[in-house]
């Protein structure tokens, strides 16, 4: 047996092609090269190498993702490259996939399938493995016919008849019957969590919920103020399950702040249905900060797709505050609020500036916490 140690990571890790495509007229405000920079950073989170790259700007949606020359074309760059994964950066179609399949001889995996991949090695508590599992199982439900294609090929006959095709609907069955179980289960964590929040809306100590894009440093936050030891990595989703801290404010109020799944471009609906009872907490926040992480060059669109999911969740009008990330690395010409609130289009008078990491701005926003619980209990 080889030694782990003699083993080469690099070796050992998946060579991953990325594929992207831009519908016209599509109302996404991600660039196709924006969004396969993202998809290319899921990729790494999740231990593969990225290999290459490809996009194409379409009329309308193809039936193999890719236009046919372009679909030619990667199936070319195999050799080149020696891919042995293709990520596609978006959700395919169960159609889509059998498609892909039957084209490219390598593994086809879409944006969707990345993220719940991820998702299930960073899930820590039974909660959040329930809630990926019942998102993994979903997904997987419409494209079990696609592990049976190999049946399809073979146009019926031997080879097609009893076990193959009964085995299927037995799939069907076990999956269908796994994820109403996990749903049970879920609902027995969402009364369990009702329960405490009634609990805790008793003993009147206010919520304040942090909110952002993913590796936003929401976690760093978390610590810097609670003085908490809490994972944190830069990596996308280091968090993903919910964590409650208490902390004084200036004025002695004790508050209860909670980091929770940090949101991303193209998030699931099946991952939001899943973690349903995690985002409900966010309903019971008498205050939701919303960190950006200022430097990134997406950040407009950053800021966007969060307020979109909370839009979603019915939380538009919670009592918000933004807080611009990581302004220690901005240069010296890059501090202009109004700015800064323009390019990302909020309201300045509910924008602050901070540094989780170094600790700047802290003070005037635990101040700012102070001043808007206590008006929002007048």
């Amino acid at each position: 047996m080889i030694p782990k140690e003699t083993v080469s990571t690099q070796e050992a890790r998946e060579r991953a092609f990325l594929v992207g495509v831009q519908i016209k007229g599509s109302k996404d405000r991600w660039s196709v090269e924006d969004s396969l920079a993202e998809l290319a950073n899921l990729t790494r989170t999740a231990d593969a190498e990225v290999v290459g790259e490809l996009t194409q700007r379409l009329e309308k949606r193809s039936h193999t993702y890719l236009g046919s020359g372009k679909l030619k074309e990667l199936a070319s760059l195999r050799s080149e490259t020696g891919y042995s994964v293709v990520i596609f950066d978006d959700e395919l179609s169960p159609r889509q996939q059998r498609n892909l399949e039957e084209a490219l001889p390598v593994k086809i995996i879409d944006r969707t399938a990345l993220i719940l991949d991820i998702f299930a090695r960073r899930a820590q508590t039974r909660e959040g493995q329930l809630q990926v599992e019942l998102a993994q199982n979903q997904y997987l439900l419409p494209r079990l016919v696609g592990q049976w294609s190999h049946l399809e090929r073979l146009g019926g006959g031997i080879g097609t008849r009893g076990p193959g095709e009964s085995q299927l609907e037995t799939d069907r069955r076990l999956v269908q019957q796994r994820i109403h179980r996990l749903k049970r289960e879920l609902e027995e964590v969402r009364r369990h969590r009702a329960l405490y929040r009634k609990h805790r809306k008793r003993s009147g100590i206010p919520v304040v919920s942090l909110v952002g894009y993913t590796n936003a440093g929401k976690s760093t936050l978390l610590n810097t103020l609670s003085g908490a030891d809490v994972f944190v990595e830069d990596k996308l989703f280091a968090t993903l399950d919910p964590i409650t801290r208490r902390l004084i404010l200036p004025n002695q109020q004790p508050i209860l702040l909670t980091d929770t799944v940090g949101f991303i471009h193209k998030l699931p609906p099946m991952v939001v249905a899943a973690f349903r009872a995690t985002l409900e907490e966010l309903g019971e926040a008498d205050l939701i900060l919303h960190l950006v992480d200022i430097t990134h060059k997406s950040a407009a669109e950053q800021c966007q797709t969060v307020e979109d999911i909370l839009t979603g969740l019915d939380l538009s009008d919670k009592p918000r505050l933004t807080l611009l990330n990581k302004v220690d690395l901005l240069g010296g010409d890059g501090l202009e609020e109004d700015q800064l609130a323009q390019q990302l289009q909020i309201d300045s008078q509910g924008m602050l500036l901070i540094s989780a990491a170094k600790g700047w701005g802290l003070q005037h926003l635990l101040e700012r916490i102070s001043a808007i619980l206590v008006m929002s209990r007048a």
